[in-house]
């Protein structure tokens, strides 16, 4: 049996292996979600939309906005609780907060954020003698901290509400409960994991090693990722329609499960994931007012950071490469013709005169 299983494990990684199923999962989740749009938009009204668009005051606006805000405020804390978690101790806050900004944004909505992210980071933080292994961790231990936070959310949720899940994943409540306990067991188990060993944990091997933050720390992680997804799922919450009425954390668990489809997809800011998802979840509200919703929410928080972000690291770019460089090299010319005018100015040395003994004369 044992032989059995080895066959089919290395069988499995030669002509399959785990990156071709993230693929085929990926494309079956965006081809269910768009087909689950297409249906769900059949007949949808584009004035009505426009009518739900201008019935969201300015203060709901100006209020998920905000929200917003703290979101991408809380999301500088991924990257710079990871340089302090590698030791990386002299990278300054600004830097994470850019870093984490500009490689989240960017490489949300462009799609494959691991690889997009990824490279957005490294060119940020090789800056500072960063190496390719270090931005790795940097990115698991970032990953680590908005799982760890989704999952402590999406279990209390499911626990408490598990008619919402029940919505969009379409089991029973009593799954869904269990399902919800097992995350929080899950996120125990890992706490008694770290709590337990005798230094701190690693991971990795054959030269890729990160050590993992001590029980105590990951409390802190845990509480990066609950503040972020709380302000991304309450900006959601203050764009909803008064009518009917959803409480805050039944929306909560539907953002976070439409939110994770969306990362699982891979798709450029989870576009149609995200959308069909959460309109397959609240079929009780009007289709125009969700998408109305959808929109705003989809500027504030995917269009307006994206814009902002490619337009730092455009700055960014043609200051370091264009005209940081000019300055040098004006600043080095300035220096040299600096001296050539004092070597031609400076007075030469006068010439040293022996003093001639003169003859007295007697008259």
């Amino acid at each position: 049996m044992h032989r059995l299983l080895t066959a089919m494990g290395r069988g499995f990684k030669r002509y399959i292996g785990w990156k071709r199923v993230g693929i085929a999962a990926s494309i079956l989740i965006i081809g269910f979600a768009v087909s689950s749009l297409i249906r769900t938009l059949k007949g949808v009204d584009a004035n009505v939309i426009l009518t739900a668009l201008t019935d969201k005051s300015p203060a709901q606006i100006g209020l998920a906005a905000l929200c917003v805000v703290g979101a991408f405020c809380t999301l500088t804390f991924y990257d710079f609780f990871a340089l302090r978690t590698i030791a990386k101790l002299h990278v300054p806050y600004g830097i994470a907060a850019l870093s984490a900004f500009t490689s989240y944004v960017i490489g949300h909505n462009l799609g494959a954020t691991v690889f997009t992210g990824g490279a957005i980071r490294f060119r940020i933080y090789s800056d500072y003698d960063l190496s390719a292994i270090d931005v790795a961790k940097i990115c698991f231990i970032s990953g680590l901290t908005f799982w760890l936070g989704n999952l402590f959310v999406l279990g209390i949720g499911m626990i408490w509400h598990p008619a919402a899940a029940s919505s969009m994943d379409l089991l029973p409540n009593e799954i869904n409960r269990l399902i919800g306990v097992a995350c929080l067991l899950g996120i125990a188990a890992y706490f008694v994991w770290l709590a337990t060993g005798k230094k701190r944990r690693e991971l990795g091997q054959n030269g890729w090693k990160v050590v993992l933050p001590s029980a105590k720390l990951t409390l802190v992680q845990v509480l990066i990722g609950v503040v972020d997804l709380g302000f991304c799922a309450l900006a959601m919450y203050l764009l909803m329609p008064s009518q009917p009425y959803i409480d805050y954390v039944s929306l909560a668990v539907v953002f976070i499960l439409a939110t994770l489809l969306g990362f699982a997809s891979h798709a450029p800011g989870s576009l149609g994931v995200f959308d069909a998802a959460m309109l397959v979840a609240l079929p009780m509200f009007p289709r125009e007012d969700i998408i109305a919703t959808l929109l705003i929410y989809r500027v504030l928080y995917f269009l307006l950071p994206f814009g902002v972000a490619i337009s730092i690291m455009g700055v960014r770019e043609i200051w370091l490469g264009v005209i940081k460089p000019w300055q040098e090299r004006r600043n080095a010319c300035g220096a040299d013709h600096q001296h050539t005018a004092h070597s031609h100015h400076s007075p030469a040395a006068a010439p040293v005169r022996q003093a001639v003994p003169q003859r007295s004369s007697k008259l």
